[in-house]
């Protein structure tokens, strides 16, 4: 897949090339060497793995290469949170040396323990990611996420730095502060929430300031939220430059488990520290590429706070083994296509809103930002989407409006088999936030 905003491929180069352009064969049997010790070390190091496997009658030397993982028991959130705070520990807690957590605002924080050499493979996975989509010592790297307990913000500061970039540690907040250090710093390549990064473009062009004439923007990395290949395209016509999909979660270590090459197409797991699988969610039974399902994730090369078969609740597949054209044979995923439980059930349908969003960002006359309400009428639920429309559409035609609000809601149908409300409202007019968006309302419970 050619880079749409650029047109060509820019010059792809590796950060740890013997890591990188590593063979199948050569990932599969470093994945079960590193396997086996995973498993030793937490049964030696970890009472809760010791009884979990005891329990299962496994012992380290049951385990002899990857075709053994589906005897392995699954790990959850839940189980993070029910031995709070180090009860998942594997390493002596003199081991330590960095404490992150969640925010815990539904009960116990998870807790994500790291070891010295556990940041240096950190930093060095956010390096691999930000040097294939052409990131380098000469560039300015701005990271517009938070720093803190949050992973984001951290680790790709540590992974810039590495690389040698120049790094703008702005995290979040402050819109008009984070584009005049984007001019005046002369940023050529920035991390942030996708829903941010749109937010960034509307407020610079609300500023004077043309974002893809004034500023030197030629790569921007995005993750920590559900998107689509539409609000990518939107981003790269934004900004004129390509726009890259990063995907990680602060249970396995942070950003930096998967990234996409300037190929674009699907997202490279560092295999030979991540080993993925996709499961039926129901069932707990294994999928094979190409179908999609719940992605479960052990991490090979942690210390301090390894997981295994961690169940993400991220939704996505495993693509077809098979050599990347920018030559790494490294596992790929596709989008995450939702979570379990992001899921919307509406009269019977599956709905997730990442579906929503990728019909609306493609349809010329929709704006950057939009809201789905699900609300009960009676014994029915409803299910309403409030769209922000552009200023042209906006201050046009009445026949203009009319016109964009049947295809919307045509397409939306035709997408999700279902028959729902579409609410056009002007530009500006929906709560903006300056981190995660609040896409959803389910006010069926009082939310």
């Amino acid at each position: 897949m050619m880079g749409r905003a650029t047109g060509t491929l820019i010059k792809n180069a590796f950060w740890e090339p013997e890591a990188e352009k590593l063979s199948p064969k050569e990932i599969e049997a470093i994945q079960s060497e590193r396997l086996r010790g995973l498993v030793r070390r937490v049964y030696e190091g970890s009472a809760f793995y010791r009884r979990l496997l005891r329990e299962r009658g496994i012992w380290p030397d049951s385990i002899r290469s990857i075709d053994d993982i589906e005897k392995l028991p699954f790990t959850t959130k839940e189980d993070l949170r029910d031995n709070y705070p180090f009860g998942l520990l594997s390493a002596p807690f003199s081991k330590v040396v960095r404490i992150h957590t969640s925010s815990g605002t539904t009960g116990n924080p998870t807790v994500v323990a790291y070891s010295r050499r556990d940041l240096e493979i950190w930093a060095n996975c956010i390096a691999r990611c930000l040097t294939m989509t052409g990131v380098t010592s000469e560039d300015v790297f701005q990271v517009i996420l938070g720093y803190g307990l949050f992973t984001g913000g951290l680790g790709f500061h540590y992974g810039a730095e590495l690389i040698g970039a120049k790094v703008v540690p702005s995290s979040t907040g402050g819109t008009k502060r984070q584009i005049k250090l984007m001019k005046d710093l002369g940023v050529t390549a920035f991390t942030s929430i996708p829903s941010y990064a749109l937010y960034l473009g509307e407020t610079a062009i609300d500023m004077g300031i043309d974002p893809r004439s004034d500023l030197r923007i030629k790569t921007i990395s995005c993750g920590a939220e559900s998107w689509s290949e539409s609000t990518r395209e939107k981003l790269e016509e934004l900004f004129g430059c390509m726009v890259f999909n990063s995907y990680g979660l602060s249970e396995v270590g942070g950003p930096g488990v998967a990234f996409e090459c300037v190929a674009q197409d699907g997202l490279h797991v560092w295999s030979d520290h991540f080993l993925v699988e996709v499961i039926d969610p129901r069932t707990g039974e294994s999928l094979p590429p190409g179908e999609e399902g719940e992605l479960v994730i052990t991490t090979l090369s942690r210390e301090a706070m390894p997981l295994i078969r961690y169940r993400t609740r991220d939704i996505a597949a495993i693509l077809d083994d098979g050599i990347c054209e920018c030559g790494r044979a490294h596992r790929r995923i596709s989008w995450i296509k939702g979570r379990t439980d992001d899921m919307i059930k509406v009269r019977g349908v599956n709905v997730f809103p990442s579906q929503i969003e990728h019909v609306l960002m493609r349809i010329p006359g929709v704006g950057n930002n939009y809201q789905i309400v699900v609300e009960k009428r009676g014994h029915m639920d409803e299910l309403k989407v409030r769209i922000e429309v552009t200023g042209e559409i906006f201050k046009g035609e009445l026949k203009d409006l009319v016109d964009l609000r049947e295809r919307i809601t045509s397409e939306l149908e035709n997408t999700l088999g279902l028959r729902l409300a579409v609410e056009l409202v002007e530009p500006g007019s929906l709560p903006r936030v300056e981190g995660k968006a609040v896409r959803v309302l389910d006010r069926r419970s009082g939310i």
